[in-house]
């Protein structure tokens, strides 16, 4: 929870664009449409270029805090990195969460 605090405004902008196909598939889950399923597809992948954006600026930061600390140990280069692979994760997390929630509306909708 302390990274998530930690994040700036591209990585909390990026992750409430990956919420938005969790939203619209619990939409899709709940009352299934052609129009939701179709929506689907374009958030998906906008989620995808959001989260590869948001993790090569997290990698583009790290690299410049690591350029500016001449005092580098191997345990602060691991942490940093570490908090790297944190967006990606929460923006598949929630991508796999939507695409739960139209298979679920798909089951409904058969």
């Amino acid at each position: 929870m302390k990274v998530i605090l930690n994040w700036g405004i591209a990585a909390i902008l990026g992750s409430l664009a990956c919420a938005a196909p969790m939203v619209v598939g619990a939409m899709f889950a709940y009352r299934p449409s052609e129009r939701r399923l179709a929506l689907m597809r374009p958030l998906t992948l906008a989620a995808i270029f959001t989260a590869l954006a948001n993790t090569s600026l997290a990698f583009a930061n790290t690299f410049v805090y690591w350029s500016r600390r001449p005092e580098l140990t191997v345990n602060l280069l691991s942490a940093q990195l570490a908090e790297t692979t944190i967006m990606p994760f929460v923006s598949f997390g929630c991508l796999a969460v939507a695409w739960f929630f139209v298979a679920v509306g798909m089951r409904k909708q058969v």
